[in-house]
Order: C-alpha cells, then structure tokens, then sequence
C-alpha cells in the first residue's frame, strides 16, 4: 500500500515489529497491510497527516518496463568484458 505526507513536515511513522518509516514533506512511501491496520497509522489518517493513495501493483508494471530497459545495456558492456578477458591472460 502507498502512503502519502499530505504536511509540509517530515514524519516519523512508528509501525508493528517496531519499526518506523520516515516521510519526507508530500512524499510517498510503502506500508503493509498489517502496518495499515496500526494505531499510529489509523491515528495518523483520521487526523488527515497521511493518506493511502493505493496498493504497489503499478510499480510493479515500472519495475518491468525498466528490466527490459536495463537488458540491452548490459548486452554492451559483457560484450567488452568478453573481449577484455581473452587479453588479459
């Protein structure tokens, strides 16, 4: 789930398990459904200081498209590589 600072101020988010998320001014962050469930959060949301935007499923279509940007780069590089290694021994 994504969270969003709707302050111009820094947050500091205590969530189960003890750990704590830290926002930055109209930054987004990532929570769990469980961390959703928390008193702090809950607090947080009815006092308006966050908002839950929605779940991660779209930027697992961004990490995607950024995958296959990523896969002709290190096609040219290995290239090299390959070449460097037949020198160097």
């Amino acid at each position: 789930m994504d969270i969003l600072n709707k302050t111009p101020r820094p947050l500091k988010i205590s969530l189960p398990g003890g750990k704590v998320l830290r926002l930055g001014p109209k930054m987004m962050g990532q929570i769990t459904a469980k961390a959703a469930e928390h008193e702090a959060v809950k607090k947080l949301l009815d006092e308006g200081v966050i908002e839950i935007v929605g779940d991660g499923g779209t930027k697992g279509v961004g990490g995607t498209i950024q995958d296959s940007g990523s896969g002709p780069s290190q096609a040219g590089p290995s290239g090299g590589g390959a070449m460097r290694r037949s020198g160097d021994r």
